[in-house]
């Protein structure tokens, strides 16, 4: 494992609008999962050598002096940039400790992975959930776990990752699944979309939020085409994306209205959030106005 030096690790987020989340925590920087699709590659993000993982330096001596500022407790997001629950977690256990952290100085957490691993960390989450609040959000966007391995090959499969949300829900932590991106031409059909809304509710989700669509930029787009065209070399996607969004930078399926509304009735009909504000709202409940930050 490299290490990089730091000079803060927790940090105001920009908006709590997403997830109500009120600072960012990124406690490795680049990712193994492989995912063809991943944005963080972009360049305006300035991560050379982005499929390797690496360490922040002192990190978890930066966390507590950044969380012994903060005037205010709040949510803290971790997941954003790299997934905390890379497969060197398993050993160096910075996030956990960061955890016990957050813990301690009275903070809440919302976690986004598409790691089983963090199941680990399930008694350390009902700790914070005591006083905070908690949400983890599990990327799935493939109901098929031939597909899953195709498009993230480094990440467990979406069956062990729905395994994981039921777990958490077992146990009585606030979990999700992110429904994003849902890749044009692979992965937007009412098929897929339905079987994870149905797969969902079977782990005992409590919301899926969704993007019917995904982002395509400078070196992450190229990255993209040539793993298409590696991958379904057959299929001619490169044409399609090319004919369908030109070079825009928004890729919204062309059939996200559909999509969308089969979703939403599908969710309905089988009580699960899939409203920003509704999630935020349901996990932060009972936690005080000083919690409530999105309202």
């Amino acid at each position: 494992m490299d290490y990089i030096p730091a000079k803060t690790i927790v940090t105001r987020s920009k908006s709590s609008t997403w997830f109500g989340i009120d600072y960012n925590m990124n406690i490795y920087r680049g990712c193994c999962h492989g995912c063809i699709y991943c944005d963080s590659r972009s360049e305006c993000y300035g991560i050379e050598a982005f499929d390797r993982v690496r360490a922040k330096e002192n990190a978890l001596e930066i966390i507590r002096n950044d969380l012994r500022r903060k005037v205010r407790p709040g949510v803290v997001g971790t997941g954003a940039m790299s997934d905390p629950y890379n497969p060197f977690e398993r050993e160096l256990q910075l996030t956990r400790h960061a955890l016990e952290l957050l813990n301690a100085y009275g903070f809440g957490v919302a976690i986004a992975t598409k790691s089983s691993l963090v199941t680990r960390d399930i008694d350390l989450l009902r700790e914070i959930k005591s006083h905070s609040p908690v949400l983890v959000k599990v990327t799935v966007t493939a109901a098929d776990d031939d597909l899953s391995a195709l498009v993230e090959p480094g990440a467990p499969r979406s069956s062990e990752r729905l395994e994981a949300v039921a777990k958490l829900s077992d146990a009585g932590i606030f979990t999700g699944l992110l429904l994003m991106p849902v890749l044009p031409f692979l992965e937007d059909n009412t098929d897929n979309i339905l079987a994870i809304v149905h797969k969902a509710k079977e782990a005992g989700a409590r919301f899926l939020y969704p993007a019917f669509g995904m982002t395509l930029r400078d070196r992450q787009k190229e990255w993209y085409f040539q793993k298409l065209d590696t991958l379904l070399s057959g299929q001619n996607l490169r044409q399609q994306y090319a004919r369908a969004f030109g070079n825009s930078y928004q890729c919204v399926s062309p059939h996200a209205k559909t999509l969308w509304k089969e979703f939403s009735a599908a969710c309905e009909q089988q009580g699960l959030l899939f409203r920003m504000q509704d999630i935020i709202r349901a996990y932060k409940v009972g936690y005080g106005d000083s919690q409530l930050t999105f309202f």
